[in-house]
């Protein structure tokens, strides 16, 4: 009954971490909700943040803002890779990862000076270990994202690419499109790009008060830290996607296993019983 007994264990095994495994599931998907209802809430601000990027930058604007420029030639740039915290979620950090480092291959490999900033304690700890040197370290954003957090990654960069430090900002993060679909994508926030949605918003007269070069000089920092905030919530959300995701295959597993180590038990079992009858009526027989 050896065998039995190892079955037995391994059993016991797998059941405790089918426990783990599902608690963790619940976790991710109630984390989940809410970081959808994050990434919901920050989109229409986004929009119509975008929408008034759009239509206030014109050419004249734009040759009086340090922020707008637009480089000849790239030769300083900085990444920023967004990753978790944390493990368990199957290829979403290593995704996030495989982003950040083609692109500063693709950067570098163009004669690029790239530099690295990484946000996220499993994206830290992988560049540590191949040796990158990191500008920015940041293993402190937690599980609510906020506007502080943006700002404590950007601004610096905002600032030296205002004083001509930098040519070209990007930021690699999880783009959430659902729970199931979460590419990595590249964003370049600097120099900020107008905004994508047509041109037919130029055509309107305004009246600004105060006028459109004021408005711009707050409103285009603002959009900046926004588009990294979003980064931020949408790393989040797809995180706990991936997560949940992960969770869910690994309880189904267990219990894919622990149906077949149960059924090699039963017949582990059985064959024993049946050798010890088979032994009894021997027995039995040989002192007739």
């Amino acid at each position: 009954m050896a065998k039995a007994r190892e079955l037995k264990g391994r059993i016991r095994s797998v059941q405790n971490t089918r426990k783990i495994t599902r608690t963790m599931e619940m976790v991710a998907t109630s984390k989940l909700k809410r970081a959808q209802d994050r990434v919901a809430a920050a989109r229409p601000y986004a929009e119509r943040l975008a929408d008034v990027v759009r239509r206030l930058i014109n050419p004249e604007l734009a040759a009086r803002y340090p922020i707008l420029r637009q480089p000849e030639e790239t030769r300083r740039a900085a990444v920023l890779v967004m990753t978790g915290n944390r493990g368990l979620a199957g290829a979403f950090n290593a995704n996030l990862i495989r982003q950040g480092r083609d692109l500063l291959r693709d950067l570098r490999g163009r004669g690029v000076e790239a530099e690295l900033h990484v946000a996220g304690k499993k994206g830290i700890a992988f560049f540590r270990f191949m040796g990158e040197t990191l500008g920015t370290a940041v293993s402190d954003v937690g599980d609510r994202p906020s506007a502080h957090d943006a700002e404590r990654l950007v601004n610096g960069l905002m600032e030296r690419f205002v004083a001509g430090e930098l040519d070209a900002v990007y930021v690699v993060y999880a783009q959430f499109k659902s729970a199931l679909s979460t590419p990595p994508t590249t964003l370049q926030v600097l120099p900020v790009q107008t905004p994508e949605g047509g041109d037919e918003g130029r055509t309107v007269d305004y009246i600004l008060e105060p006028g459109a070069d004021e408005i711009l000089g707050q409103v285009l920092p603002l959009y900046v830290r926004n588009s990294v905030y979003r980064a931020l919530v949408e790393t989040t959300a797809g995180f706990y996607g991936a997560q949940r995701t992960a969770m869910k295959n690994a309880t189904d597993n267990a219990g894919d296993m622990l149906e077949a180590l149960t059924r090699t038990y039963n017949r582990v079992r059985q064959a024993a019983i049946t050798q010890e009858i088979a032994e009894i009526v021997g027995g039995a027989a040989a002192l007739e």
